[in-house]
């Protein structure tokens, strides 16, 4: 590889676990971050320099010889001003995923994991298994995999393997999905998020297309019709509950903290399995990670052995604390299956949820507004609460005609308690205020560091009894 490596945006997370992968391979990393520039997350960019890596504003002037390598997220503008520095001084710029695929593509073995929900979770149930089987994988995931973060490693959503086995999520919203060549190829699920019903099933069919074996749920639509599209030597189907799948889940148990159900394999044998990981979206989520490795190879009774300790993934359902009575949960969902998944898995047991869901972006309300309202309005108990601060705006063309009262509102007209607020302040002194002992504060959205943040405040706010 080439030495000289600067990530622009490196705190992201997306961008943080490559610049590591690359420079256990011997890259030289710099980089730079707006969030550094307006002082958010500090102990983040402390982290990156005490393990090497050399920061600069977000300026340019990090970006001096022809011989560095310049890694932009997607969009390459000439208006980043490092972007415009590597014009300049003629240094090659990739794209993360051109960077990332050709990591994956170089690895005799790999696998991909897609689908619109459930792939951080999958990627690491994924790697947990492979480490645990001794398999040495290198794995790149979105999110932070509890089972590798320590004290040393705060921000694992990387792990650092050897070369011959690339696991990786993939993406399919910006299609960059069409430049990975999996050996095995996982799809939780397809339905709408960011394009068109056609170019999904373009992007998945070319997906599975390419790989020997691919890893299909069939209690969904989309990837059922895949199933059936494919050889049958080349499928390894999952299901909650449907006989003919190759790996099948029933009598599915919610527990405290995690789910239990027994597992059939087609034509094999029975596993009681209990996993530390709520929800019946985690059961189908173990199933697509049990089969990939069974497809590289790893026994069944090693992997459910494995699975049966994954920890979880940072922000998926995470309890950040307990206050008078009052749990607050820290939650990446942000689309309406995510929201679904979570407000079905949270309604499992009793109390009345508090919700706090920050759009990330004014595009997205828009684009979903009926599927939001009827998400929540349908799912929402009687005393439930939904309170909404306006979407993250980063600036910009973005057509604003939609904002979060527009979803209140609508949830509000279907007989549900929904409130949108000015801001994010606004609606923490709200929760605070109508916290009471059994209630639980899920704090939900994608995009922004600074609500793992607001979470942990609100903890330290709520009256202590």
């Amino acid at each position: 590889m080439a030495n000289d490596y600067f990530f622009c945006g490196i705190g992201g997370s997306g961008m943080l676990p490559l610049a590591m992968i690359v420079q256990a391979r011997g890259g030289r990393i710099e980089g730079s971050d707006r969030s550094r520039d307006q002082g958010r997350t500090p102990e983040k960019f402390a982290w990156l320099e005490a393990h090497g890596v050399t920061l600069h504003p977000q300026d340019g002037s990090g970006v001096t010889r022809a011989d560095q390598t310049v890694v932009a997220t997607g969009a390459i503008e000439d208006t980043v001003p490092d972007i415009g520095a590597a014009k300049r001084a003629g240094a090659r710029i990739v794209t993360r995923p051109e960077l990332l695929s050709q990591l994956f593509n170089a690895a005799p073995t790999s696998i991909g994991v897609a689908g619109t929900s459930g792939k951080s979770t999958i990627t690491g149930m994924i790697a947990w298994i492979l480490h645990q089987a001794g398999r040495a994988p290198t794995v790149m995931n979105g999110a932070v995999m509890k089972n590798f973060a320590d004290a040393d490693h705060p921000f694992a959503s990387a792990l650092i393997g050897g070369p011959d086995l690339f696991v990786s999520e993939v993406d399919e919203s910006d299609g960059s999905i069409a430049r990975y060549d999996p050996t095995v190829a996982v799809v939780s699920n397809i339905s709408l998020d960011h394009k068109s019903m056609e170019e999904l099933r373009d992007l998945f069919g070319g997906f599975t297309g390419r790989a020997a074996k691919a890893v299909l749920n069939l209690d969904n639509r989309e990837t059922q019709a895949l199933a059936q599209s494919l050889p049958a030597d080349k499928v390894i189907t999952f299901a909650l509950g449907e006989e003919s799948a190759t790996l099948n889940a029933h009598d599915l148990e919610p527990l405290p903290t995690g789910m239990g159900f027994t597992l059939t394999e087609l034509g094999g044998a029975r596993h009681a399995v209990t996993l530390n990981v709520p929800g019946a979206h985690n059961v189908a989520n173990a199933l697509a990670a049990l089969g990939a490795v069974r497809a590289i190879g790893v026994p069944l009774g090693e992997a459910v052995a494995a699975v049966e300790t994954f920890a979880g993934i940072r922000r998926r359902m995470e309890v950040v604390g307990t206050a008078g009575g009052v749990t607050v949960i820290d939650d990446f969902a942000h689309n309406p299956d995510k929201i679904a998944a979570t407000l079905k898995t949270l309604h499992a047991f009793d109390g009345r949820l508090l919700i706090l869901f920050q759009p990330h972006g004014f595009g997205p309300l828009r684009l979903m507004q009926a599927e939001f309202i009827d998400g929540f309005a349908g799912l929402m108990r009687e005393d439930d609460v939904l309170l909404m601060p306006e979407p993250v705006y980063f600036g910009g063309t973005t057509d604003r005609s939609v904002g979060s009262e527009d979803i209140a509102s609508g949830v509000r007209a279907a007989g549900r308690a929904a409130e949108a607020l000015a801001t994010r302040e606004a609606c923490g002194d709200r929760l605070i205020e109508l916290a009471h002992p059994g209630d639980r504060i899920i704090v939900m959205g994608a995009r922004d560091d600074t609500l793992s943040v607001f979470a942990e405040e609100l903890v330290r706010h709520l009256p202590s009894a």
